[in-house]
């Protein structure tokens, strides 16, 4: 691939993801509400389990990294198309373009690896408890954290390789809010047959890998908690429900826009949103709501800021 021809396109238009200027103004109020919560409920989470020392487990351990990944995920993105619905030129720079689709393969796999290593903290909390405690020290859980980091760096560094060597000469029009991979390669000069093929291959490595794990670590729980009468055992399956919603909410739309690409415009849009917006956003939400200890922990911290008061 020749990249002497980058030159020529400095810059990409993003088309949003409506033309409306009263839908445009509606939209920037309620994506910033949003982007607003997501940033509030994730931090508040990771401040809870860093301060609470009753959350100081492998399982919250990683659910603060899951937080903190969320918060990143949404940054990615969300902060632009937000600035945008109230531009009328809405253009972002070639280096601009290539960060973004960098950053969001990386902060989504990781992400990813991230929901297999809490359901294998799930799988041995249930079906290897005496185990536990030596299997998922600190040490552990870190070095699974920064595997997943490692995960994700490499391989937004393949799709990263590849799109700053594309010849682009015109257009320059991606019809999403952002800088869609798919989308970026399409507006390359050549045939980009191969290349999707490729990309969907490397995303499809990535997602369909970590969600076969996903189900086998849930299949192993399910046969364990069904033959155990232990009570241990279905309170830790209660956890695991909030960790499968996630993982249906996350993976499914990354499935559709990725490896198994549906090429309907309007709904690669709506499934960006939700994994860019919606995913975290319902995080902290799921997780509070069915976390005994963290709605225990958010009460103590109420309590703390009351009497701090007084």
């Amino acid at each position: 691939m020749d990249g002497g021809n980058q030159s020529v396109v400095s810059e990409f238009v993003l088309l949003g993801l409506d033309n409306s200027q009263d839908t445009q103004v509606l939209l920037f109020v309620v994506f910033l509400m949003l982007y607003l919560i997501i940033g509030s409920g994730n931090a508040v989470i990771v401040i809870l389990i860093i301060t609470d020392p009753h959350l100081h487990s492998p399982m919250y351990f990683l659910l603060a990294n899951l937080s903190f990944v969320d918060m990143w995920l949404s940054s990615v993105t969300t902060p632009k198309m937000i600035a945008d619905f109230l531009r009328e030129n809405k253009t972002i720079s070639f280096g601009g373009c290539v960060s973004q689709i960098f950053f969001a393969h990386f902060i989504a796999a990781s992400e990813m690896v991230l929901l297999v290593v809490m359901a294998y903290d799930r799988y041995v909390a249930i079906c290897r408890p005496l185990r536990y405690a030596s299997i998922m020290s600190l040490q552990t859980c870190t070095e699974l954290v920064m595997t997943a980091w490692a995960i994700g760096f490499l391989h937004a560094m393949s799709h990263l390789v590849v799109v700053v060597q594309l010849p682009f000469c015109g257009p320059r029009e991606i019809d999403s809010f952002f800088c869609d991979l798919p989308l970026v390669i399409k507006l390359a000069c050549l045939d980009s047959h191969r290349l999707d093929l490729l990309t969907n291959a490397d995303c499809g490595v990535v997602g369909v890998t970590c969600f076969v794990l996903l189900l086998v670590s849930y299949t192993c729980i399910l046969l364990t908690v069904r033959q155990s009468s232990s009570r241990g055992a279905w309170k830790a399956l209660s956890t695991c429900s909030a960790h499968v919603s996630v993982v249906v909410l996350f993976f499914g739309p990354c499935i559709f826009i990725y490896v198994w690409p549906l090429c309907i415009t309007w709904l690669d849009k709506f499934l960006a949103v939700f994994y860019s917006v919606f995913t975290p956003l319902l995080n902290p939400a799921i997780y509070t709501l069915r976390n005994k200890e963290i709605k225990r922990a958010v009460k103590r911290l109420g309590r703390y800021s009351v009497g701090s008061k007084v």
